[in-house]
């Protein structure tokens, strides 16, 4: 059965436009909620007399009361990187590992620290992003012969990691999610995976068109019903397997995955009712022009 999905693409516009007008709100109210790896903060080396689960230490720094980015295993030690901890609060760190692992628990070292990621980072991978974009667009627009392709499909891109970076000012306030260095790395992976999925679309409806011709936007309908099962099935398939590691994977990969997950989620929406509506309307638009003019 074969469903009329550019019936519906002014629904699709305001879903889009509310989720960008919620993300605006929530950027300019709260802003990111940047991580340690942003901000700088501090680092420390522990020993312990017995093995230590990684995941029982954390959630042990975190009752009480810092704020840890990461806590790794590094040979015999562990390495606990944190915010910005005065000397009151590490002695009572230091006390309260004690108490739960034995008196020869041991801090080996202490150390401030600057951002792991820095302003020119920052900057330079805007760059990167904006030329990646500039070069999407190029490549889309060479390949299916016409720049509103490549435009689309940058437009759907840059959707996906807008709303991306608002949902996380929401989670940040209300649930106390931060940005950190593997958030930019889900975010740069939201791309990828916005792009790839728009180019399967485009690329069955250019198969269709050349095969039966017609109205662009019936050629554009059946391929979006060609394809919209593909597209669902791989998305449940990534999806189930970020539930499970969001669930299961412990807290440093905790908000990892659920930025992974919305990702995937807005890349999924975005091929068939973000970029081919935008698509089937400029042009019908354009055509119209022509035939007015």
């Amino acid at each position: 059965m074969k469903v009329n999905w550019l019936k519906y693409r002014k629904w699709y516009f305001g879903l889009s436009g509310l989720s960008i007008a919620i993300s605006v709100f929530g950027l300019i109210r709260w802003g990111l909620p940047l991580g340690v790896d942003f901000r700088g903060g501090t680092v420390i080396e522990y020993s312990f007399p017995s093995d230590v689960s990684t995941e029982e230490l954390d959630d042990l720094l975190q009752q009480s009361g810092v704020e840890t980015s990461s806590v790794q295993s590094v040979g015999e030690n562990y390495l606990v990187r944190l915010g910005q901890v005065d000397r009151g609060v590490r002695e009572k760190v230091l006390l309260d590992l004690k108490a739960r692992y034995g008196e020869d628990t041991e801090e080996i070292s202490f150390e401030n620290v600057g951002p792991m990621i820095g302003s020119e980072l920052i900057r330079k991978t805007m760059y990167a992003v904006l030329i990646s974009a500039g070069g999407i667009l190029l490549w889309v627009a060479f390949s299916f012969k016409n720049v509103k392709y490549g435009v689309s499909a940058v437009a759907a891109m840059f959707h996906d990691s807008f709303i991306l970076l608002g949902s996380f000012t929401i989670l940040g306030h209300f649930l106390g999610a931060e940005v950190d260095f593997l958030f930019v790395t889900a975010l740069l992976t939201t791309l990828s995976f916005s792009v790839h999925d728009t180019i399967v679309v485009y690329d069955r409806i250019r198969e269709i068109s050349r095969k039966h011709g017609g109205e662009f936007s019936d050629v554009a309908n059946n391929a979006l019903n060609e394809t919209m099962r593909r597209s669902i099935n791989n998305s449940v398939t990534i999806a189930l397997m970020l539930l499970s590691l969001a669930t299961l994977g412990g807290s440093s990969v905790h908000w990892f995955s659920i930025a992974l997950l919305i990702g995937t989620i807005l890349g999924t929406y975005s091929s068939p009712f973000v970029a081919v509506p935008l698509l089937v309307t400029w042009l019908e638009k354009a055509r119209k022009k022509q035939v007015n003019t």
